[in-house]
């Protein structure tokens, strides 16, 4: 009862802030929403309480015991990648872009129906308690506190992106300024996830997926009514879009971005594999049938959640915004706020909101929980303390959750677009971190020497091409169209396979 009324005495003081700030706060809204964070924190707190025995050690916290049933485990797992980067990335780029270059949802699909065929086995098999730890295991304790650095940035990166999507729909729907609707949601979920762990974000997760689910299924019919209906907004988003209505790839789609097109789409199938957030749910299912079985299933869950917020997205493109008093959207990434702010009723626009609200939580806790866990077990532990009981390693990570996910907040408040942070997420996991976690598992000569060289090729080739995202400028002549981050990723794992067997490693490369 205790950290409920900690919540209760929050939200007060946000809503006293607020009223003293004098905003036009959409006040109902605003007290729905709290009823929902206050559902969502008493979740996650009671499952800390019922497992409060099984939280005392690594395992506990980490991986639930390794004791996730199969629906919860396919909740959790949907749950975490159809978060709010998803589902207002989806909206912003089908309204923007055309629906070719909305690539995240089946990108991401395919992710985790390859990483269960071909990865969740092995590591489930092997009981490892982190992604690193085959790294560890191959390449030693220092190289894989490198390899860390992407693994820590794609959380980072993600965690703020699905923190900007739902401060963007606050600020749309509630009137709250976005900075102070980052700020209450990141502090609500961080709380549950140090409180409780994986049994926290897995229970919360099944109550998140699901007003997500019915949510979003509530807008669509209400947003079509605008734009004729499905058919007539189809026909509409195509004479807009013309080939680039379509998902398929094609030159007359995709002009001179054709190789990028491509470049993209490995990007998002591979680098969706190499992150926790997916490997604490395999290496938390009951055996590894499990495993496999909820990579494969979310993979579908994936796919069906996007196409709610496509129909969004060809909605806000074919909409005239000029029968609406507010206009069009002021920016890209208000697309699906916008729509569920002025293209439904009061009531309907709060369901909304809770859905965006739902798949945003239901990132941001596995995100800071994933960057926590291997940031003390795979850095913390083996450099500086490698005597660290479980108990205490439980603690550190629950303080570790804090730091992250104030980091994670911090990048939030500057972000401009959730799609380019979204895909940003995965370039660096994809060009650095999948070829050295491929050869860890698959090939038993690789070492830290070829590790560090395909790590450093990698670098060198991926930031070559710069990022506008973060401000790099490119100092490689790459063309506009050239794949260059594929090229990244394939020549640090070609350096990896070759310069291990060059330099073969003694017993000393492990420590």
């Amino acid at each position: 009862m205790r950290p409920l009324l900690l919540l209760l005495a929050l939200l007060t003081a946000a809503a006293a802030y607020l009223w003293y700030l004098g905003d036009p706060v959409n006040w109902p809204a605003f007290v729905s929403m709290s009823a929902f964070y206050a559902v969502i924190y008493y979740v996650g707190a009671r499952a800390a309480n019922r497992k409060k025995a099984e939280e005392n050690d690594a395992d506990g916290l980490m991986l639930a015991g390794r004791n996730l049933p199969v629906w919860i485990a396919i909740f959790t797992m949907s749950a975490t990648w159809v978060g709010g980067g998803f589902i207002n990335g989806t909206a912003e780029y089908t309204a923007t872009q055309g629906l070719v270059w909305v690539q995240a949802p089946w990108g991401y699909a395919l992710s985790l129906v390859i990483g269960g065929l071909f990865f969740a086995r092995t590591m489930r098999r092997r009981r490892y308690r982190t992604m690193l730890d085959p790294l560890e295991e191959r390449y030693g304790k220092k190289m894989t506190a490198v390899l860390f650095l992407p693994a820590l940035t794609g959380e980072l990166f993600w965690t703020a992106a699905i923190l900007t999507a739902l401060g963007a729909t606050f600020s749309t729907v509630l009137g709250i300024d976005l900075e102070t609707s980052i700020l209450l949601s990141a502090t609500i979920a961080i709380a549950y996830t140090a409180l409780g762990g994986l049994w926290a974000v897995a229970l919360t997760d099944v109550v998140q997926i699901a007003i997500l689910l019915l949510g979003l299924a509530i807008i669509v019919p209400f947003a079509l009514e605008y734009t004729g209906g499905l058919g007539a907004t189809w026909a509409a988003y195509q004479e807009k879009f013309g080939a680039a209505a379509s998902p398929f790839p094609s030159r007359e789609a995709l002009g001179g971005s054709y190789w990028t097109w491509w470049d993209y789409a490995l990007l998002l199938i591979f680098g969706g594999i190499p992150w926790q957030v997916y490997f604490q749910r395999v290496l938390a299912s009951q055996d590894e049938k499990t495993a496999v079985r909820l990579s494969i299933i979310a993979g579908f869950i994936c796919v069906l959640a996007a196409v709610a917020p496509v129909i969004i997205g060809m909605v806000s493109a074919t909409m005239d915004w000029s029968l609406v008093e507010a206009g069009g959207p002021e920016n890209a990434s208000a697309t699906l706020p916008w729509v569920v702010r002025y293209l439904t009723n009061p009531w309907v626009s709060v369901i909304g909101l809770g859905a965006v609200a739902a798949a945003v939580m239901s990132s941001v806790d596995s995100s800071v929980l994933s960057a926590s866990s291997m940031g003390i077990w795979n850095v913390y532990r083996p450099l500086v303390d490698p005597g660290l009981p479980d108990t205490k390693l439980a603690k550190l990570i629950q303080r570790c959750i804090w730091i992250v996910g104030v980091a994670a907040t911090l990048i939030a408040f500057k972000v401009s677009s959730v799609y380019a942070l979204w895909f940003l997420c995965s370039d660096f996991v994809y060009c650095l971190l999948f070829p050295a976690l491929v050869c860890a598992l698959f090939d038993p000569k690789a070492n830290s020497y070829g590790a560090l060289a395909g790590f450093l090729i990698a670098a060198f080739l991926r930031f070559g091409g710069g990022d506008d995202t973060l401000g790099i400028p490119a100092y490689l002549p790459y063309s506009d169209d050239f794949p260059f981050r594929t090229l990244a990723m394939v020549s640090g794992l070609t350096a990896i396979v070759v310069v291990s067997r060059i330099f073969r490693a003694g017993p000393q490369d492990a420590e």
